[in-house]
C-alpha cells in the first residue's frame, strides 16, 4: 500500500492524532461525564485520521479499508454526544440501560452495514474512484441506510444540544458559559456538515471538510477541559462554596490588584462598598495600615483589627493565605475577613463572669470560715465565762472586770452579724430590693456617730461632723446607714488613741458628697487596688481589732445599687479618706 501525502492528508492525520491523544489523556485523567465527551472526541479523531489516510492512497481497495475504519468513528459520534448530554445533565430513569442500548443500536447497525455493504448495497450503492489532480477520491452513490444514519446523527446531536440547553438555560453564569461552549461543539460541526451535504458551501468540490470542523472544535474543547476543568463540577462547586462562605473573601494578584471577592465581603463596613475588580488594595485599605502591612508581607498570617467609633466598634480577624505556584513563587493572596465583634464581647463577658464567680466562691469560703471562727469564738467564750461564773470558779468581781472586754467583743460580733445578714440577703436570687426614699444625710451621720461614739471614746477618738451640704439625698436609707457605719467603724479601728475623724458633706451638681477622713495607719496601694476591684481582704486595727473585709465590699455594692460612687484615697502612716457621692432628691436638683 503506497501512501502519497498531500496537504489535506497531512493536516487531517496530524490533527486526528492530536485530538485522539488528547481524548485518551482526558479519559484517563478525568471522571464522570467528561469521559463521554472524550469518547466523542476520539470518534472525531478516528474519522479525521483515517480520512487523511484515505486521501493519501490511490487504490480502490485501500480507500475502502480506510472508509470502513472512518465509520468506526462516524457511526458512534452522535450517539456518544447524546449519552454525554444525558450524563452531564444528570438524567435519571429506571430504563436507563435500555435507553443506552437503543441509542447505540443504530450506530452498531450502521457500522455492520458499512462492513457488509458489498453484500447488500444498503449503505453505498456504488463506489468509484475519480482522479482530482494528485488525489484519488472516492465517488460515492449513497444508499437508504446512509440517509437513515445521517438523519439519526442530526437528530441525536440536536437532541443532545437541546437537553443541555434546557437544563442550564436558567442556571449559574459559569454553567451558562460551559453550556455555550458545549452547544458550539455540538452544533458548529453539524451545521458545517449540513452546508456541505446540501452543496451550499464546497470550496473543494471533492473534499469533505466536515472532519476539519470536528477536529478543530474538539481540539479547542480538549485543551479547555484540561486547562480550565471545563465540564467539571469542581470550579462551579468552588464558586458556590465561596459565595456561601459567611466570611468575607478577597483575592489579590501579585500586584495587589483585586481579582475576585464574594458577596459576604461587600457587607463589611467602610471597605466592602469600595471593592471593585482591578482596583488596587491600597485604595480600599488606605486608612488601615495593619491590613496593608499584612498584604505587603504576602505571608500566611492572622491579625485582628478594629474599625468604627466606640458605639459602632467592629473587630475583624483577617487571615492571609498566599497563593503559591509549583515553584513556590507568590502569585497572589487570599484574605479572609471574619467579624468577631460578638465573639469578643461574649468572651469578655464570660471572662468577667468567671472572675466574679471565682471571687464569690472565694468570698463564700472565707465567710464560712468567719462564721466557724470569728463568730463561734466570742460566743463560745461568753458561754464558757457565764458557765464558770455560775459554777463559782470565776468570782462576781472578776466577772464584772471582764465585762468591758466582753462588750467590745459583742460589738464586733453584732457588726459581723449585721454584715453577714446584709451580704447573705444581697446574694439571694434577685438580690436585695432597693427602696429609695428622701432623707437628710446629716441626721444619719449623727445617728451613726452616737452608735459608735462609745467605741470611739474608749480610744479617745474625736468624731467631728461639718455639714456643708444643704440638699437631701434619695437612696435606700438602711443600705446607706450600714455603709456609713462600716466606714466610720473602720476609721475608728485604724485610728490611733487620741486621734480624730473628720466627716464633711458638700453639694455637687446633682449629688451630695460625704467624706469620712481619719489620720490612722492608712491603706497600702495593694489593698487600695483590691478595694477598687471588690476583692475582700482583712487587716488588724491599731489595738489588734479583728476584721473580716466584708464591710468594704458591702459599702461598694450598696452605694452602687443606689446610683452612687465611692472614692478612696490613702497614704500609709498618714490616714485614709472615703468619699461617697449620692444623688440629690428631685426637689433639691431644681434649686
Amino acid at each position: 500500500m503506497e501512501f502519497i501525502l498531500n496537504p489535506f492528508s497531512v493536516t487531517l492525520i496530524i490533527s486526528g492524532l492530536l485530538v485522539g491523544a488528547l481524548s485518551i489523556y482526558i479519559s484517563v485523567k478525568v471522571e464522570g461525564s467528561t469521559r463521554w465527551i472524550a469518547l466523542t472526541m476520539l470518534c472525531a479523531s478516528i474519522w479525521g485520521f483515517f480520512y487523511g489516510l484515505e486521501l493519501s492512497v490511490s487504490t480502490r481497495e485501500a480507500i475502502l479499508i480506510f472508509i470502513k475504519l472512518e465509520y468506526l468513528g462516524i457511526s458512534f459520534l452522535g450517539a456518544f454526544w447524546l449519552i454525554f448530554s444525558l450524563i452531564y445533565t444528570s438524567f435519571r430513569t429506571k430504563y436507563y440501560r435500555i435507553l443506552l442500548v437503543l441509542i447505540l443500536l443504530i450506530p452498531i447497525l450502521t457500522y455492520v452495514m458499512v462492513l457488509t455493504n458489498e453484500s447488500h448495497r444498503l449503505f453505498y450503492k456504488s463506489i468509484t474512484i475519480i482522479e482530482s489532480g494528485a488525489l484519488s477520491i472516492a465517488n460515492i452513490e449513497i444508499g437508504p441506510w446512509y440517509i437513515v444514519n445521517l438523519i439519526y446523527t442530526y437528530i441525536v446531536y440536536l437532541l443532545g444540544s437541546l437537553i443541555i440547553w434546557r437544563r442550564f438555560r436558567f442556571s449559574d453564569q459559569l454553567f451558562k458559559t460551559q453550556t455555550r461552549l458545549m452547544l458550539l461543539a455540538g452544533i458548529f460541526p453539524l451545521i458545517f456538515n449540513l452546508v456541505y451535504q446540501t452543496h451550499l458551501f464546497r470550496p473543494f468540490e471533492v473534499i469533505d471538510l466536515t472532519p476539519y470542523a470536528f477536529l478543530v472544535t474538539y481540539l479547542v474543547l480538549g485543551f479547555a477541559i484540561l486547562k480550565h476543568q471545563l465540564f467539571s463540577l469542581k470550579p462551579i462547586a468552588r464558586t458556590k462554596v465561596i459565595e456561601a462562605i459567611t466570611k468575607g473573601v478577597l483575592v489579590l494578584d501579585s500586584q495587589t490588584q483585586i481579582v475576585d471577592f464574594n458577596p459576604a465581603f461587600l457587607t463589611f463596613p467602610e471597605i466592602g462598598s469600595k471593592a471593585k475588580i482591578a482596583l488596587k488594595a491600597e485604595e480600599i485599605f488606605e486608612n488601615s495600615l495593619d491590613i496593608l502591612k499584612l498584604i505587603n508581607e504576602g505571608e500566611a498570617n492572622i491579625i485582628e483589627t478594629t474599625t468604627g467609633s466606640n458605639k459602632n466598634m467592629k473587630v475583624f480577624k483577617i487571615e492571609a493565605i498566599p497563593l503559591l505556584d509549583k515553584k513556590t513563587v507568590n502569585s497572589g493572596l487570599v484574605l479572609l475577613f471574619d467579624d468577631i465583634t460578638e465573639q469578643k464581647s461574649i468572651n469578655q463577658t464570660l471572662k468577667t463572669q468567671k472572675q466574679e464567680l471565682q471571687q464569690l466562691n472565694e468570698l463564700k469560703d472565707k465567710y464560712f470560715s468567719i462564721i466557724s471562727h470569728d463568730l463561734k469564738g466570742p460566743i463560745f467564750g461568753i458561754k464558757e465565762l457565764i458557765h464558770l461564773t455560775n459554777s463559782g470558779m470565776v468570782a462576781q468581781d472578776e466577772f464584772m472586770s471582764m465585762l468591758p472586754e466582753v462588750s467590745r467583743n459583742m460589738e464586733q460580733v453584732a457588726m459581723l452579724l449585721e454584715n453577714l445578714l446584709a451580704w447573705s440577703s444581697s446574694q439571694l436570687k434577685g438580690g436585695e430590693m432597693v427602696k429609695p426614699q428622701e432623707f437628710d444625710i446629716h441626721k444619719i451621720l449623727e445617728q451613726q456617730k452616737s452608735i459608735l461614739e462609745r467605741i470611739a471614746n474608749e480610744k479617745h477618738i474625736e468624731i467631728e461632723i461639718k455639714a456643708n451640704a444643704n440638699a437631701k439625698v434619695i437612696a435606700d436609707k438602711n443600705m446607706i446607714e450600714l455603709a456609713l457605719r462600716n466606714i466610720m467603724s473602720n476609721s475608728i479601728k485604724f485610728s490611733k488613741k487620741g486621734g480624730k475623724i473628720k466627716i464633711s458633706t458638700h453639694d455637687e451638681l446633682g449629688l451630695v458628697k460625704i467624706c469620712i477622713e481619719d489620720y490612722g495607719k492608712g491603706i497600702s496601694s495593694e489593698n487600695l487596688a483590691k478595694i477598687n476591684e471588690g476583692i475582700s481582704f482583712t487587716t488588724v486595727g491599731e489595738n489588734n481589732e479583728s476584721g473580716t473585709g466584708l464591710g468594704l465590699i458591702l459599702v461598694k455594692e450598696y452605694i452602687q445599687k443606689n446610683h452612687g460612687s465611692v472614692e478612696v484615697s490613702s497614704q500609709q502612716g498618714k490616714g485614709t479618706k472615703f468619699c461617697i457621692k449620692l444623688p440629690k432628691s428631685q426637689e433639691d436638683k431644681l434649686l
